[in-house]
């Protein structure tokens, strides 16, 4: 069977992660170019109706694995890497993030698959999938097919579109048998994997801060932008690097991949590493000083002149618009 399968990943109350409620679509659209089935692996004590509800994504049958711990990659590999090969399946698919990362190369040296990291995206050519992956800070495009079965497909977050299918997925309960090794771990708690209870991957509205704040109280004009706005910080890699601001609001190459409705850079140059992470905003509005900063070339907004009068402005003007 040319059937792909993905990872459900959910959090303690079962609500299911967004970006692999997007590769769950993903597989979906891919899965009905190939021939073959969207398969989706859950583990832990989901409610049949939850997971039923992933076929409202794309996914046609739901791998359920109770006794299996949600957050530890090892167990999680041996719940996959059995239902890869007792069902068939020719592709593994994961939406991002630090676990799905984890579980993607685990599975590669289990089954002596071939992987692919930070996809940005997948296509069918002669009835196999090649993933598509940003190479040389990137600037270019590297195509990467699969010699042999499985292949594994690791996205970046926020890389593949959530779509909704209005269709229920069967459920199919799956015995597993740990290895040795996969219960040498215990999950103490749960939390933000990068050390700040942040969730800007979610946002519909950024406010990026850079170096042009010129130091870390600077970051209390953005926090009073965002909250105007209903939206979240973030930062770059140069401010988290200086202390200014938390590492789980990094985004970049080196930190966490975005794509609001509305990202606004505010003292952000706009180096290659800090573009790929946001590129994707549906908006970019660009708030610097130098007017040959690079984020002016990708921006859909630039806005020339100092930050530290222009924010507050415009975070009174958002306040006076919604209070009138």
């Amino acid at each position: 069977m040319a059937g792909i399968l993905t990872y459900a990943l959910h959090d303690d109350e079962g609500n299911f992660n967004k970006n692999s409620l997007g590769a769950i679509s993903e597989s979906k659209k891919l899965a009905d170019q190939i021939g073959g089935n969207a398969g989706v692996m859950v583990v832990g004590d989901i409610s049949d109706e939850a997971c039923a509800s992933l076929g409202n994504w794309g996914a046609a049958k739901v791998y359920r694995a109770k006794d299996v711990p949600e957050g530890l990659a090892q167990p999680i590999v041996d719940a996959m890497a059995k239902v890869i090969q007792d069902e068939g399946f020719s592709y593994a698919l994961f939406g991002g993030g630090l676990l799905g990362f984890e579980i993607g190369a685990g599975l590669t040296a289990r089954l002596g698959a071939g992987v692919t990291m930070e996809v940005t995206q997948v296509k069918v050519q002669d009835g196999k999938l090649v993933a598509e992956r940003p190479i040389l800070q990137d600037s270019q495009i590297a195509d990467v097919g699969y010699v042999s079965e499985p292949g594994i497909i690791i996205g970046r977050l926020n890389a593949f579109d959530t779509v909704e299918s209005g269709g229920t997925a069967e459920v199919v309960d799956v015995q597993v048998e740990l290895s040795s090794w996969s219960t040498k771990a215990t999950m103490v708690q749960r939390g933000e994997q990068r050390g700040a209870d942040v969730n800007i991957e979610d946002a519909d509205i950024l406010v990026g801060g850079g170096r042009g704040l010129g130091a870390a109280e600077g970051f209390k004009q953005c926090e009073e932008l965002a909250e105007a706005m209903g939206g979240a910080v973030a930062a770059t890699r140069a401010v988290v690097d200086a202390g200014w601001y938390p590492y789980s609001t990094q985004i970049g190459q080196t930190g966490k991949t975005v794509a609001p409705k509305l990202y606004l850079a505010a003292g952000i140059s706009g180096a290659i590493q800090h573009k790929v992470g946001m590129q994707s905003s549906e908006n970019i509005l660009a708030i610097n000083k130098d007017q040959n900063a690079p984020i002016f070339e990708f921006s859909d907004l630039g806005v020339v002149g100092d930050l530290h009068k222009i924010v507050p402005k415009l975070t009174e003007a958002i306040k006076a618009k919604k209070g009138g």
